[in-house]
């Protein structure tokens, strides 16, 4: 008797699966929504599970930002395809940034894949899964302009009336543990999130949407304008993720120096900090994404002189020359660029500072090329991801005369990341000496490694702990002087105890 037969004279309800694994790819924003979808799907009754060949169904939140990002997306859902052939896996799910901002497009392209999710479906994911692995047809949908769904006035949007990723709010909730909320009142909404990674950093979302123009970008067309997340929500997760054992809090957005403008108050992150800082169980406060052109010195001075928060300044300069920055639809120059980060330095010398630059942008002549290698060669970051210009589906951009063949857009790729390369290695070495306090994520014997205050998760480098004391754990603190580099690695011996 085959497998087939066997499912055939099983009774309806044992062909309902009861695993589901989640496959997350891009940035901190969809490791949340992630979470968010992996908390409804487990009330709703699945059992997650680690390993996608374990699934009965996989969940893959791809990424569509930029043509790489949805190569491996589509990989990915591929190589998640291939596992039905074993005969465990049932179906195969694309959500995402991929999957909202291409819907049927995708479906078409990708008949591998059992269906395609947007954002609408989040909020009945567990019922969606249900009726795909049963056999039912799910009518993927049509991509639509996200910003077009609230008012154009910031402070006339509600968020509840749309779906908006990493705000789930589940109002029927029991109370298990995958609630935010879990332990406070018993009735009124509670969000729902389960936690995926067991590690000592966790992503925290201040907001989602952008209603920024940037001429090379598509995220606001899919991911729709911007929405705070309101202050006692944010605490709220905040502390159940410190109960969860996250020690430091990572803020993710896709520009949080926006956040509170559409709740009336543009300066509510300055406030918010302390009150992120002081919440039992967190040491380690990190916020990520500022828009140059809107971080006002307020906001230095708050990241940089609150207790308990990183001075750590993630600032999207993307270029330097102004005549580059109009036609991206941004704002600034070397000198107002420079002007920002001595203010950081003033107040916090140390500081932590990275950025991302995207080289070849139509129109961009050499002399405009060369300010920026002369931008960040006294910028002095601690990182730098350099990226080469491609055309991205309905941006403005892409309709630009001045485009550079694709030889010349890799040789300035080339050129610039050597560069920041060196530079970034050059300031890593700056660091010896320097007192350091580094949250370890993983020990293997004498050695552990982890990340200083000055450098973010995934993409700014580690700190490799020497000769750690015994009985060191992963999400201890360590005080530790730096003593050597690798590039933009630090080698680190500790000093004192653990925390």
């Amino acid at each position: 008797m085959t497998a087939t037969d066997t499912h055939a004279e099983a009774p309806l309800d044992a062909l309902v699966p009861t695993t589901v694994a989640m496959v997350t790819l891009g940035c901190a924003r969809n490791e949340v929504d992630s979470e968010e979808l992996a908390g409804r799907l487990e009330a709703g009754g699945f059992l997650l599970v680690e390993d996608p060949a374990d699934a009965d169904t996989v969940v893959v939140n791809t990424c569509g930002f930029v043509e790489a990002a949805k190569k491996d997306s589509v990989d990915t859902l591929l190589q998640a395809a291939d596992l039905k052939q074993t005969g465990h896996t049932q179906a195969v799910v694309a959500v995402g940034c991929l999957a909202e901002r291409y819907g049927k497009d995708l479906a078409e392209s990708l008949p591998e894949a059992d269906a395609v999710l947007g954002f609408d479906d989040y909020p009945d994911i567990a019922a969606r899964l249900r009726s795909i692995v049963a056999g039912e047809a799910h009518q993927a949908h049509t991509p639509q302009d996200r910003r077009r769904l609230l008012p154009i006035s910031p402070v006339e949007r509600d968020a509840s009336a749309v779906s908006v990723p990493g705000h789930g709010i589940a109002a029927d909730a029991g109370p298990t543990s995958t609630e935010v909320g879990a332990g406070g009142p018993a009735t009124g909404p509670r969000g729902v999130r389960r936690r995926l990674d067991g590690g000592p950093m966790a992503a925290l979302k201040l907001a989602s949407g952008c209603d920024r123009r940037c001429s090379f970008c598509a995220i606001p067309s899919f991911r729709g304008s911007f929405v705070s997340r309101r202050p006692g929500d944010v605490l709220q997760e905040a502390r159940w993720l410190a109960e969860q054992g996250a020690r430091e809090l990572f803020l993710v957005s896709e520009n949080s120096t926006s956040y509170g403008k559409d709740l009336g108050d543009l300066r509510l992150l300055e406030t918010l900090l302390p009150e992120l800082a002081a919440v039992d169980g967190v040491d380690r406060v990190r916020v990520s994404y500022l828009q140059p052109a809107e971080t006002r010195p307020g906001l230095v001075e708050a990241i940089a002189g609150t207790p308990g928060v990183a001075p750590y300044f993630d600032l999207s300069f993307q270029h330097a020359s102004a005549t580059v920055l109009r036609r991206m639809r941004r704002f600034g120059d070397p000198e107002s660029f420079l002007g920002l980060l001595e203010g950081i330095r003033r107040h916090a010398p140390e500081a932590g500072v990275r950025s991302n630059v995207i080289v070849g942008f139509p129109g961009e002549t050499e002399d405009d090329l060369q300010t920026l290698c002369d931008f960040l060669i006294e910028a002095r970051m601690d990182v730098t991801g350099v990226f080469g210009y491609s055309d991205e589906d309905g941006t403005e951009a892409a309709s630009y005369d001045g485009k550079l063949d694709e030889d010349e857009v890799r040789l300035r790729l080339e050129h610039v990341t050597g560069l920041v390369e060196e530079l970034n290695a050059q300031r890593a070495e700056e660091r010896i000496g320097e007192t350091v306090e580094v949250l370890v994520e993983s020990v293997d014997g004498d050695l552990a490694e982890g990340r200083g205050a000055h450098q973010g998760p995934e993409v700014d480098g580690t700190t490799t702990l020497e000769g750690i004391a015994d009985g060191t754990r992963v999400g201890d603190l360590v005080r530790a002087v730096v003593h050597g580099t690798d590039g933009v690695d630090l080698l680190a011996r500790p000093i004192g105890g653990t925390r």
